[in-house]
């Protein structure tokens, strides 16, 4: 009899798990107009429903089925979950085509995914392997995060990044390999693509400005040097004229 309560709970859980899945498409995308167009047309939100019945399943250490269904749901969405995999409440997978999970990843309340992002290992190694998400993380489109790390609350992972280590909360991490270009209390509710810093692009221009401040004081010189030959020149001649 306890057995079946605790089931019973778990159960009703993974049905309020599954309705704040659906609710945050309305807050966190503009595009979503009405219910059953959210319920039939939007991939994160179904790859999300096969992942939670999947996971439960895996937590009673069902044999076999638990993959399936993780299977089937990757045919249908194009997105692929591990059942294994734990993922909070809240979580939007945006647009979702190419996304994967890995089995030992963690993803916190209310994390925003893009496509084609992946949360996956670095090599064979057993155990955690995969990387662990806080709270309000969004992840770029085509972003990588790997390995065994820790990213924090409110961190922002720009489109194309590939982050390899851990990274404190309220940051902005951009580039190949990422790195922290932004880190602020402030979090601003969403990815700004177009506002996330260059530091590459601000090098190079640094390098420019400086080269140009250069060129200037060589012709600076050039001048003095000329300069300077014209009055050797004038008192040679007047040494010679004595």
């Amino acid at each position: 009899m306890e057995f079946y309560t605790k089931e019973l709970n778990l159960f009703k859980m993974l049905l309020n798990t599954l309705k704040a899945d659906f609710q945050i498409i309305f807050e966190q995308d503009p595009a979503a107009s009405n219910w059953l167009e959210v319920l039939f047309c939007y991939p994160g939100l179904q790859a999300l429903f096969f992942y939670r019945v999947a996971h439960w399943l895996y937590c009673l250490r069902l044999p076999l089925i638990p993959r399936l269904i993780s299977h089937f749901g990757r045919l249908l969405t194009g997105i692929e979950i591990h059942p294994g995999a734990i993922i909070g409440t809240h979580v939007f997978i945006d647009h979702g085509m190419g996304v994967v999970i890995g089995e030992t990843a963690i993803v916190g309340d209310y994390a925003l995914i893009y496509q084609g992002v992946t949360l996956g290992g670095t090599g064979k190694e057993t155990g955690k392997r995969h990387p662990s998400l806080g709270k309000h993380v969004i992840v770029g489109a085509g972003a990588k995060v790997l390995g065994n790390i820790e990213i924090g609350d409110r961190v922002r992972i720009g489109a194309g990044s590939v982050v390899l280590q851990d990274i404190p909360s309220n940051c902005t991490v951009v580039g190949v390999p990422g790195r922290i270009v932004r880190s602020s209390g402030k979090s601003t509710g969403f990815l700004a693509h177009q506002k996330l810093p260059d530091p590459e692009a601000e090098i190079i221009y640094s390098l420019f400005n400086r080269v140009q401040i250069l060129e200037q004081e060589i012709e600076l010189l050039k001048v003095l040097l000329l300069q300077n030959k014209d009055k050797s020149a004038t008192i040679e001649l007047f040494k010679t004229s004595c």
